[in-house]
């Protein structure tokens, strides 16, 4: 079973950080996420890079083009979640594209990540409407299928999706590309909107920054993701796992 509805079967702050696997290298990811755990996140993205990324902002795209010359592939991933799972139970979700999958075999990709030990996959470009054999293909594996809606959702397809997910949701925050500026004052509605509409919990993330856009949002939803913010201070500092763990530490203060 995932550990994704037992982690959201309780209303709590919720800091989900968003890391790309292989970056800033190879040797410190599983590192990274361990110290994310330590600080205080509740769960974990590893995104899994890809060329051409459309729903991510220069800094991720940024940070999947290194991975990617790092050698990073969807097989390594699934490697050094055999060795997390080895020292954590922190519940994980892989964030990716949908051809890397399709390459990989759809089939063979959820199997091997119900033996690693994955929880959940997010994958933006994969619509509702093309999801079925996925998502039913996730359950077989007791994997998380979250979904994504977006500000201009209409409530009766937030309802749909929230419906065909199940376990959870994920709420973009803006339309827009991860990193982007996010205006707090328009969130209350929306949210609240997918609030009315969604049978299960939903995560917000895009724009989420620091501690006080993560007590605004857990106060609106059921957890906050920080991704380009995070893979921002990687870029610029000496050690990517004291990063990560200052981090975090800052967020759930």
């Amino acid at each position: 079973m995932s550990r994704i509805p037992q982690l959201f079967s309780k209303r709590s702050e919720k800091v989900i950080p968003f890391l790309t696997a292989g970056y800033p290298n190879k040797l410190d990811t599983v590192n990274m996420v361990l110290s994310a755990e330590k600080s205080g996140a509740a769960m974990v993205e590893l995104g899994m890079p890809f060329s051409d990324p459309l729903a991510d902002g220069p800094i991720i795209q940024r940070a999947s083009q290194v991975a990617i010359e790092n050698g990073v592939n969807i097989k390594w991933i699934l490697e050094i979640v055999i060795d997390i799972r080895m020292s954590s139970e922190i519940p994980l979700v892989l964030m990716g594209y949908i051809n890397p999958i399709i390459k990989y075999g759809l089939e063979k990709f959820l199997q091997d990540c119900k033996k690693v030990g994955i929880d959940g996959l997010i994958i933006p470009d994969l619509p509702p409407e093309e999801a079925e054999k996925f998502v039913k293909l996730a359950r077989t594996n007791h994997i998380s299928p979250i979904l994504l809606v977006a500000p201009n959702t209409s409530s009766e397809r937030i309802n749909l999706i929230s419906k065909l997910a199940v376990d959870l949701i994920y709420c973009v925050a803006i339309l827009g590309i991860t990193g982007s500026e996010n205006n707090m004052g328009n969130l209350k509605e929306y949210l609240a909107r997918v609030g009315e509409n969604s049978i299960c919990p939903f995560i917000v993330g895009f724009g989420i920054k620091n501690r006080e856009d993560v007590v605004k949002i857990n106060k609106l939803a059921h957890g906050a993701v920080v991704g380009s913010a995070i893979i921002n201070a990687i870029r610029g500092s000496g050690s990517s796992v004291d990063t990560v763990k200052n981090y975090i530490e800052r967020l759930v203060k």
